[in-house]
């Protein structure tokens, strides 16, 4: 295993992984920098998700004697015990290890010494003021640079395309590395098994020198120095001050101020484009409301508002007990237990795996229409021609 722990990587002021933020709006690190960062479940799942997958891929890629191999096992049977790891867990992290294997086997197939590398610490120093990262997987092979990276959240898509943090690990590999190996081309890839999701973006090494030296650089500059203008747009989702931070608030004001014309009716133009104002506004609403209630927690007052119990559901405290007791009361089973129901697919899949259960199942899951919805044009999904033609027959619960 690596000798930093995947949950204490050092979280640097200017890291890969806040890259969007900073490059879009560079004073905004030093705004955040004496906040501490939010644990929640679902890091820490993905923390645990890591070191499986680093533990299996160092047991299948990498030469262990029996010293290592008894030192994995330990680390291995740990995550095991561990409440948060499951099937989910594992096949996915299965679907992530066999990926990394194929894309190793390539690179030896091109090259016979192919090197992987794990963990690798990533320095980008040169056009970063302390840019240090870490890389799942660095693979070297032919010319060819190979940077992997794990996302094992599903709330989110993650694209590899125009992705700072995976640009910026190329980026520190080629500069650790180019010494030792004639670089030409850096693939930057990231996997997100639980969306069935991997994308490669591919940039000769002069594009990616050039991006580092035009964009990240002068940014880097600014936002080390806490210089620059503050400005809003889709890297706020992550930032640390999104719910109070005064340039997100003016810009969305702008959207209010939205003037309406006549006449008295909109045209669709003007309600295409204030669909997007709309979902910019509830994002934002939501930001604020959340950091509205954590400073309410915190004991600050704010005004014209106040923090009160809110509704709560009954529940019985040991429902083993409850069984008992109305059994022993001679009441019909029907009246106080539900009938047996299968699963769900998704818990089933948790459960059984994927691949396994397509095959147990084998023509009897089905996939039916989805419900209409409205998305911007750049959404990949084909378009409709109309309800009444693609949907004739279906019905759709409101």
């Amino acid at each position: 295993m690596s000798e930093v722990a995947h949950a204490q990587r050092a979280h640097a002021l200017l890291g890969a992984s806040k890259a969007a933020q900073w490059i879009n709006c560079p004073p905004s690190a030093r705004a955040q920098d004496d906040i501490p960062d939010k644990r929640s479940e679902y890091a820490d799942e993905g923390t645990l998700a890591h070191e499986l997958s680093e533990i299996k891929l160092r047991r299948n890629l990498l030469p262990c004697n029996s010293k290592e191999r008894k030192k994995l096992e330990v680390a291995l049977a740990k995550i095991h015990a561990d409440s948060r790891y499951g099937p989910e867990m594992e096949n996915a992290v299965n679907d992530y290890v066999e990926i990394v294997q194929e894309r190793f086997m390539a690179a030896k197939a091109r090259s016979s010494d192919a090197v992987i590398l794990l963990e690798d610490r990533l320095d980008f120093t040169e056009w970063v003021p302390q840019g240090y990262g870490t890389g799942d997987v660095v693979l070297i092979a032919d010319g060819v640079l190979e940077v992997i990276d794990l996302k094992y959240g599903k709330g989110v898509p993650v694209s590899a395309f125009n992705n700072y943090q995976i640009r910026l690990y190329g980026l520190g590999a080629w500069s650790g590395y180019n010494y030792l190996y004639s670089i030409k081309e850096v693939q930057m890839t990231i996997v997100q098994p639980r969306l069935d999701s991997v994308s490669t973006d591919i940039m000769p090494i002069e594009d990616l020198v050039e991006w580092a030296e035009t964009v990240v650089g002068p940014a880097a500059l600014l936002a080390y120095a806490g210089d620059g203008e503050f400005k809003a747009g889709e890297h706020c989702r992550w930032c640390k001050i999104k719910g109070d931070c005064r340039a997100r608030a003016d810009e969305n004001m702008k959207a209010l101020a939205y003037e309406f014309k006549d006449p008295v009716r909109m045209t669709p133009e003007e309600v295409g484009s204030i669909l997007f104002i709309a979902s910019q506004l509830k994002t934002w609403a939501t930001d604020v409301e959340d950091h509205a209630f954590d400073q309410a927690k915190n004991g600050v007052k704010i005004p014209l508002w106040k923090l009160v119990e809110g509704r709560s559901n009954r529940a019985i405290t040991d429902k083993d007990v409850a069984w008992k007791t109305l059994e022993e009361a001679k009441l019909e089973a029907d009246k106080y237990l539900k009938p047996r129901e299968l699963l769900g697919i998704g818990e089933l899949e948790k459960r059984i795996g994927k691949k396994e259960l397509a095959s147990l199942l084998d023509g009897l899951i089905v996939k039916p229409s989805g419900k209409p919805v409205l998305v911007p044009e750049t959404d990949k999904r084909p378009e409709l021609n109309s309800i009444d033609e693609e949907f004739a027959g279906e019905e759709f619960n409101e």
